[in-house]
């Protein structure tokens, strides 16, 4: 079979778990051809992703009369389907927040991708987001007939649900992928019961970089890690508070932060004007070695999201027998059990937050230890990227 990803920006930091499923789908014996819009504008950290960037075609990097010359020819050759596109695109635009014009834009890039879904002999066309991406794969499937489905990660897409026409979108897709139950149940919230049965469940999942080899035993010392991108959803800042709590108690403690983004500069001056420099160390971006070597010196990840839907950073660190200090928000509690798997607190509670911690840091190594192998078993049950991944190459055989 002949499976067509496609993506806004690809590859981009955090989206790992593309690369994957997409390596994995590979590895399952499916032809998979990578799209994107156009490139990630700051390099992910992945050597892989160096590979991942020179396999994908992005529309951007076309030229603009490449893409007129698809846009025009397309709307000369297929009228009727130029119609049924034109009147779509017009009627996504005026519900939205981004507007008519970038949506007029959506239908000529659509146009580019359906010119290399009938070049590559696509069968099924994949979207991984519910926005932009899908809104032009959705557009494209005028021009070629070929089914399309999409990945929701959330939480951008159940927040801004009608704005991107997101009912529309699961009512024209074969199938809509959610990686949590909570996203299933966020959008059997936007769409009708007719429709719920085109939603299904397939989780993010990790692969042999963390799932292979032994286990290593948890750190003696008092070392947490937290992995993920420095936005208003994290809650970096937060954690930088818990610390400072801690300290004050008499609690020494060592964090690192990985990751990079436009709360960093919070997240720096929280770390500042608590004087907590020489315990609280940022690592930025990095590769997926990196972030394997610092959850392995660990005792636990520490994620204090506030909001989420289910983070493949908590995958990883479980993966490596590593408990979790998280919150209960979304799809978080489906994989961390409070007292099995790891710790979980109110989103926005630095009280509470601190005190995880301290258990955590005052916990024996053994309790740690028998943390993580439950964790490490619950991921490998739920979330090897191959067996997801055969998952999703049924759904892409039996459209």
């Amino acid at each position: 079979m002949r499976v067509a990803y496609f993506v806004n920006r690809y590859p981009a930091p955090y989206h790992t778990y593309i690369r994957r499923e997409i390596r994995a789908m590979e590895a399952n014996g499916v032809a998979t051809f990578r799209y994107a819009l156009r490139q990630a504008d700051q390099d992910s950290g992945h050597p892989e992703d160096d590979v991942e960037a020179r396999l994908t075609r992005h529309v951007v990097n076309a030229g603009a009369l490449r893409i007129l010359w698809c846009f025009a020819s397309t709307m000369l050759t297929k009228p009727v389907a130029s119609v049924l596109a034109i009147r779509e695109a017009i009627q996504l635009g005026w519900r939205s927040d981004s507007g008519l014009l970038r949506h007029i834009i959506y239908l000529v890039e659509s146009t580019v991708l359906a010119s290399w879904c009938r070049r590559d002999l696509i069968q099924h066309l994949h979207v991984h987001f519910g926005t932009n991406s899908t809104t032009v794969a959705m557009l494209s499937r005028h021009f070629t007939g070929i089914p399309y489905s999409f990945t929701v990660h959330g939480p951008d897409e159940f927040e801004t649900a009608e704005l991107i026409s997101l009912r529309t979108k699961i009512e024209s897709a074969a199938f809509v992928v959610n990686v949590s139950s909570f996203g299933r149940g966020q959008l059997m919230r936007w769409s009708s019961p007719d429709q719920w049965k085109k939603l299904v469940v397939i989780h993010c999942g990790v692969d042999g970089m963390f799932l292979d080899g032994p286990m290593h035993p948890p750190s003696s010392d008092c070392r947490f890690v937290c992995v993920g991108r420095f936005d208003a959803r994290k809650g970096q800042v937060l954690l930088v508070e818990a610390v400072g709590i801690l300290r004050k108690a008499g609690i020494n403690c060592e964090v690192t932060l990985i990751g990079d983004g436009p709360y960093r500069k919070y997240v720096e001056d929280a770390i500042r004007d608590a004087n907590l420099q020489s315990i609280i160390s940022i690592v930025g971006l990095a590769s997926g070695e990196r972030v394997k070597a610092e959850l392995i010196g660990s005792r636990c990840l520490v994620l204090p999201s506030f909001s989420e839907n289910l983070p493949v950073a908590i995958m990883e660190a479980m993966a490596l027998g590593r408990p979790v200090i998280s919150t209960y928000v979304a799809g978080i509690p489906e994989l961390v059990e409070p007292g099995t798997t790891g710790w979980l607190v109110p989103a926005g509670d630095t009280n509470a937050l601190a005190e995880a911690m301290r258990a955590a840091a005052e916990a024996p190594v053994d309790q740690i230890a028998a943390m993580g192998t439950a964790g490490r078993m619950r991921v490998i049950e739920r979330h090897c990227s191959e067996k997801e991944a055969q998952k999703l190459k049924a759904l892409f055989e039996a459209r």
